[in-house]
């Protein structure tokens, strides 16, 4: 939204009138043909939910989507593959490379500056990197999906559906303001049928715990 005080109450009023009144109504239409197109609906608008406050950085997030389902793939199929020690190593590996993608991109975002600012001052010398805006929800999603790669690592979980992770990491309650969640603790809803029919009780309940947030 604009920057400024006006900017909050106009995005508010965004995801209030417009983009609520779309995404439910179409998950739970979708969701009578086909769980899949509605995990794939709200995944869109989840997606469409976090390029609208930073349209800059969706591609980043989609990116960190993409290299942490193949990794977690890896993961899976080196667990599943020849004996109990090259499975073990191998699923190691890539969890190595998993998590020192994810840190090392949020060292990046985080603290490249501040590292290269203090060391700057240490050696006597001025060195700047520019500015580097610390895209929105990152920490979130970061640790989400490193959580992922851990619980796939110990045989806890093993998504190969890339909707439903795409899902899982970007579904729009969480996705900017947290907690971070596990996979099994989260998808496990997903996969009942009563999720995607109307519950007027739900509804209801739902609605008391948003207007509370909204006062707040």
């Amino acid at each position: 939204g604009p920057a400024g005080g006006c900017g909050v109450p106009r995005a508010a009023a965004a995801f209030v009138l417009v983009f609520l009144p779309v995404v439910l109504p179409g998950s739970f239409l979708l969701g009578r043909r086909s769980h899949t197109l509605a995990a794939a609906w709200l995944f869109s608008a989840s997606v469409f939910f976090y390029g609208y406050w930073m349209p800059e950085f969706t591609l980043l997030l989609l990116l960190s989507i993409a290299v942490n389902f193949r990794t977690g793939l890896a993961i899976a199929r080196a667990r599943a593959s020849g004996s109990a020690v090259a499975g073990w190593k191998a699923s190691t590996s890539w969890l190595v490379a998993g998590l020192a993608f994810n840190l090392g991109l949020l060292a990046y975002f985080k603290y490249a500056n501040f590292f290269v600012d203090n060391l700057g001052a240490v050696l006597g010398v001025h060195w700047r990197l520019g500015e580097i805006i610390l895209p929105i929800g990152i920490s979130f999603y970061t640790f989400t999906q490193i959580a992922f790669l851990v619980d796939t690592w110990h045989g806890k979980v093993a998504e190969v559906r890339p909707v439903h992770y795409g899902l899982f990491v970007t579904y729009f309650p969480h996705l900017v303001a947290g907690p971070v969640l596990h996979h099994a603790q989260m998808m496990s809803q997903f996969s009942q049928p009563s999720v995607y029919r109307f519950d007027p009780a739900n509804a209801v309940a739902g609605l008391f715990v948003f207007l509370i947030g909204l006062f707040k």
